[in-house]
């Protein structure tokens, strides 16, 4: 465990976001936050309505392309981001009272990328993506369980990917890094995408 958190200030921002991020999460982890709480994160998505849509799901990976999570392509998040393909997303960590939101747009990551990571995914991980028809309705827990058993029967433990499950990635526009401080004068800094590439970086009030 290091020392003390880095501060939040112009002073010491990487001036890549991804860069910055790594240096955050690398500091969540070593400060005894779960990695399941590290990597945990709201997706909030819209339909072509603007109707709003939130849950969490988890970071299965990150570089300069962008931020990429695992789903089923039919499902609710997924019929939102086909009609309206931008989303933004929210880490908050409060036991060192920190967030970072993402905000970009989506696109389906390759099929090679999706089967690689399927590939190290928990048996149990791969049968559920088979059996769930995510966002649909399950006439009962029963039904889900012998769906599973079906399944477990059919592939052993040899399970290809399913068609319709795959990876998102996105590819931030603009990212916030928020670090809370006492009198409720929070330091939040945010970079925004330039044309050319570069990222402006602006202090905003909290």
């Amino acid at each position: 465990m290091t020392d003390q958190l880095s501060a939040l200030s112009e002073d010491n921002l990487d001036a890549n976001p991804i860069r910055q991020f790594q240096v955050w999460i690398d500091e969540v982890r070593a400060h005894g936050v779960s990695e399941q709480d590290a990597i945990s994160m709201t997706l909030a998505t819209a339909t072509k309505d603007g109707n709003p849509d939130a849950r969490i799901v988890l970071l299965k990976g990150f570089d300069d392309r962008g931020f990429v999570f695992y789903t089923n392509y039919q499902s609710r998040k997924a019929n939102e981001l086909s009609e309206s393909p931008r989303a933004c997303l929210l880490f908050y960590w409060p036991q060192v009272w920190r967030q970072v939101r993402i905000e970009g747009a989506v696109e389906k990551i390759s099929d090679e990328e999706s089967d690689a990571y399927f590939r190290s995914r928990p048996l149990g991980s791969k049968l559920g993506a088979w059996a769930s028809n995510q966002s649909e309705v399950v006439a009962s827990r029963q039904t889900l369980e012998a769906r599973f058993a079906e399944l477990q029967e059919q592939f052993g433990e040899h399970v290809p990917r399913p068609p319709h499950w795959g990876g998102y990635r996105v590819k931030p526009i603009a990212m916030e890094f928020w670090l809370g401080q006492e009198n409720r004068l929070h330091d939040r800094l945010r970079y925004r995408l330039q044309e050319n590439g570069s990222w402006l970086i602006e202090r905003l009030g909290p």
